[in-house]
């Protein structure tokens, strides 16, 4: 989810920039303030989407919205681990690096044993 990601203040600015223009070319475009755009793009206003997307096709551009499955993995596991001392924490990133250790270490053994040729028994 894009806007999720991505704020409407960021993604006027981003327009703006990406097109070369300063607040105030964008402003004459869209049929507004400086100030206006200011406004919007410090966060210090909230449009809706239908005025976001006139400001971002006044630099050029379009916004491009999707329903996607909601997936709130990340967010669960930061949670989770937000709720871990930091000693638990760092147990935890030591124990992933010894498990990815080990599976590099398989990955190289395993193309070792591939790579010698096997020899004839009686």
């Amino acid at each position: 989810m894009l806007l999720s990601v991505m704020r409407g203040t960021h993604l006027v600015r981003e327009a703006r920039k990406r097109a070369g223009l300063t607040q105030a070319e964008l402003a004459a475009r869209a049929g507004t303030t400086q100030s206006a755009i200011a406004r919007v793009e410090s966060g210090a206003v909230s449009p809706s989407l239908e005025r976001l997307t006139e400001l971002v096709q006044a630099a050029g551009f379009d916004i491009e919205v999707r329903l996607v499955p909601y997936d709130d993995h990340d967010l669960t596991m930061a949670l989770r681990n937000r709720a871990l001392t930091p000693e638990q924490r760092l147990e935890n990133m030591l124990a992933f690096q010894r498990f990815a250790a080990a599976g590099r270490e398989a990955m190289v053994a395993s193309k070792g044993s591939a790579r010698r040729p096997r020899t004839k028994t009686a």
